[in-house]
């Protein structure tokens, strides 16, 4: 999110972060959005206890009203609802700590050194109802070292987080994709 935020400063950058919504009130994105000027909202998801329509549907008001036009994802920890997913197709994108369709999920890090890969990396995706399921838009990939541990590798999947999803947001945001199926198409400048 601080990523998305230090690049949707730039002048040409074809978005601007128009709020920050969250579903944990002790969300620490919630007071970077608000040091850096940008509207904050929290709709807590255990009151709704099981109820994920309803929650979606509070997100969606608030969304709404608004004005947002493209939602991303970092580090919202929920499946969402197919309705939800309807109402955002297109619009709606994640990034995630692997080269997808690997280790979906939590713990990817410590997985994909579980299994010996000698390639890990982040993917930026469609949100669809499955989980980390969507077409994918992009990915980088850094080699897997000898010495590696799990915070070192993901120090190095975290600084290209930082860089593939600002860029996905940018391509996006300039309807520079097209969804084909399960392929996205990136259109030319």
């Amino acid at each position: 999110m601080a990523a998305l935020i230090a690049a949707a400063r730039a002048a040409d950058f074809p978005a601007e972060i128009a709020l920050v919504l969250s579903n944990r009130p002790e969300a620490g994105g919630l007071a970077i959005a608000a040091a850096a000027g940008i509207a904050t909202a929290c709709i807590d998801h255990r009151p709704f206890g099981k109820d994920r329509a309803a929650f979606d549907a509070a997100m969606q008001a608030e969304l709404e009203r608004r004005g947002v036009e493209i939602v991303c994802l970092a580090g919202f920890m929920r499946l969402l609802t197919p309705d939800f997913c309807a109402a955002w197709a297109g619009r709606m994108i994640n990034i995630h700590p692997a080269l997808l369709p690997s280790f979906k999920g939590l713990d990817t890090h410590t997985r994909a050194l579980a299994a010996g890969v000698k390639l890990h990396g982040c993917t930026t995706h469609f949100v669809t109802p499955g989980m980390d399921e969507g077409p994918i838009i992009a990915q980088a990939a850094v080699p897997v070292l000898d010495d590696d541990s799990e915070a070192s590798l993901s120090a190095r999947v975290l600084a290209e987080e930082h860089r593939l999803y600002p860029e996905t947001l940018r391509l996006l945001a300039a309807g520079r994709l097209r969804i084909e199926g399960n392929r996205v198409i990136r259109l030319p400048a």
